[in-house]
């Protein structure tokens, strides 16, 4: 299951573990998921099935979760991969905008994580994936508000993964760094550079798929960014600051 089926992350990372298994794709215009369900299908799912989803209506994500447990139990894996990167320079003087970052990318992903984990708990196995990123380890100037949202979701899923130890049900966090998408096209577009070590969609798919498959509770893409962003939390901030993005 897929909440954020155009996710580019989250549609690759559901094709690394499709192979006999059905796939229900979360999305607005769940009737314009063909490319995204033809790429499933062909990665071995034995269908692919799409619902309407709205990360910012938060109202609904229960009822939603609650309906699609009761018709496709037992779900194995979870990804929650909705975002939004949004305007870093129009985010530090225009309010609304910083609020809807907020929300969708931290406000919204607990709303879809906490029913989920409800679920999972009462099935009694599975696993959540959800996407952070290493822009939250320790925020930087160049995308404090973006950052911010990562920071605070790293930490509820962090939290969330200790509350579900011993259930049966896992959560596997990614810590990705710069991902070369969609996503961050436009900035690209505009001039900036992709950071150090930075991966594709694909990539990030392939890292999440096999740290999946070990069992593990997260997972750094690429994990020379573990050690690396330990040693930056130590930079003194007048040299932080500084950083380019």
């Amino acid at each position: 299951m897929v909440f954020g089926g155009r996710s580019e992350i989250g549609v690759a990372t559901a094709s690394r573990l499709a192979a006999g298994h059905r796939v229900v794709l979360a999305a607005r215009r769940p009737d314009d998921l063909a490319q995204e369900s033809a790429a499933l299908l062909a990665a071995g799912a034995t269908s692919v099935d799409t619902v309407e989803f709205d990360a910012d209506d938060i109202a609904s994500h229960p009822a939603l979760i609650d309906s699609l447990f009761q018709r496709d139990a037992p779900i194995d894996v979870a990804i929650v991969a909705f975002g939004i990167l949004g305007d870093a320079a129009r985010s530090e003087t225009d309010v609304e905008h910083a609020l809807q970052i907020a929300h969708t990318d931290y406000y919204a992903q607990i709303s879809v994580m906490t029913p989920l984990a409800v679920a999972l708990r009462r099935q009694g196995a599975g696993t959540i994936i959800a996407f952070s990123s290493v822009a939250g380890v320790r925020v930087r100037r160049a995308n404090y508000v973006y950052g911010s949202t990562k920071a605070g979701l790293d930490g509820f899923a962090s939290g969330l993964a200790d509350a579900l130890h011993g259930t049966g049900v896992n959560l596997l966090l990614a810590r990705p760094g710069f991902v070369i998408g969609s996503m961050t096209r436009e900035l690209m577009d505009s001039g900036v550079k992709p950071a150090p070590f930075s991966r594709t969609a694909d990539q990030v798919a392939d890292a999440v798929a096999k740290a999946y498959r070990r069992g593990r509770g997260e997972v750094w893409i690429p994990g020379v960014l573990r050690p690396m962003f330990f040693g930056m939390r130590l930079l003194p901030r007048a040299v932080w600051r500084r950083l380019p993005r």
